[in-house]
């Protein structure tokens, strides 16, 4: 039995609804929902959806009950209507649940989405869930890395202009990217020697140079340089072509250098069952692929796939690593 927190992300938003509608049959793992418990209660009725909220800790633990960290929002939470007096709530969930994993009372972190344009509008800097826990864990480096099935893509760069794109494929980047993803392949999906396939940055891959240059000064002697080293490496490959069974089947992770490269393929192939997976931290920390969609909330419409599947995927990494 793995025991996993749950984020209950932007109040506002398809958080609470997701999270009440998944968690609705018992479970062989502990849950611990990190959020507010108002909010969360409210959301479930309005649904019509019952919801077996305990305190976190109380005994005995039941498989069919749901436990609960409080985190109170300052104001009454309106489905869809943003208020950054809520702000507050969602970062102190976040930190709830990082401090659970580092200290190891947690075996894994599910993430619903966040705004985070509410929480910047709130006067606090916010990127993201994956640069706050890296800050939180106190780690230089992550990766993304988006799974939907067995297709497994993880980005060298992720939420940056395009034109800023070429500047930051650098030796060092693509190095750190291939250490953190091999490692966390064999540390957390229990895959002794991962064979990853390497996209370039320019369309044929350069083509030899005529139509850009960077396979040949900056990617190809960083993959030979690693192979050394024992890395099992396909590329750099052509992104055109590379997303075809005779390759995927071939290999355990696609490395995308920017994050429309890869990403788009990857939700075509599973859009809202697909699970962003953030490597590098010193936990587990599966998200959904999804944003709060503040028009659904309430409504009953939002899909619980994605999330689902995340749920899924953090209590098989989870039972990998135990």
């Amino acid at each position: 039995m793995a025991t996993l927190a749950i984020t209950l992300g932007e109040p506002a938003g398809i958080g609470p609804d997701i999270v009440a509608s998944a968690l609705q049959n018992p479970s062989a793992h502990r849950r611990i929902v990190i959020g507010c418990a108002t909010t969360l209660k409210a959301r479930a009725q309005q649904l019509g959806l019952a919801m077996n909220l305990v305190d976190y800790g109380d005994d005995p633990y039941d498989t069919a009950s749901i436990e609960i960290i409080n985190c109170p929002t300052e104001a009454a939470v309106i489905p869809g209507a943003l208020n950054t007096a809520n702000a507050a709530s969602v970062l102190q969930s976040l930190e709830r649940a990082a401090h659970g994993a580092l200290r190891g009372e947690f075996d894994a972190i599910i993430t619903a989405p966040v705004q985070k344009s509410v929480i910047n509008d709130a006067g606090v800097p916010f990127s993201g869930h994956t640069e706050f826990f890296a800050d939180m864990a106190g780690v230089p480096k992550v990766v993304m890395m988006l799974v939907a099935g067995s297709l497994r893509v993880a980005l060298v760069t992720t939420h940056l202009p395009l034109s800023a794109v070429p500047k930051a494929i650098t030796s060092q980047a693509i190095t750190e990217t291939l250490h953190i993803t091999q490692r966390d392949l064999q540390q957390h999906f229990g895959i002794a020697n991962p064979r990853l396939a390497v996209l370039g940055l320019n369309p044929h891959a350069g083509e030899g140079g005529h139509l850009g240059r960077e396979e040949i000064e900056i990617i190809t002697p960083c993959l030979e340089q690693l192979k050394n080293q024992g890395f099992d490496l396909l590329g750099p490959l052509p992104a055109d072509t590379a997303f075809q069974p005779l390759i995927l089947d071939q290999v355990d992770a696609v490395i995308a250098q920017y994050h429309d490269q890869g990403l788009p393929v990857l939700k075509y192939a599973g859009f809202g069952e697909a699970v962003n997976v953030t490597l590098g931290l010193p936990f587990i920390r599966t998200s959904v692929d999804h944003g709060t969609a503040l028009d659904l909330a309430g409504t009953g419409r939002a899909k619980t796939g994605s999330f689902s599947a995340a749920f899924e995927l953090a209590a098989t990494l989870a039972s990998l690593k135990s």
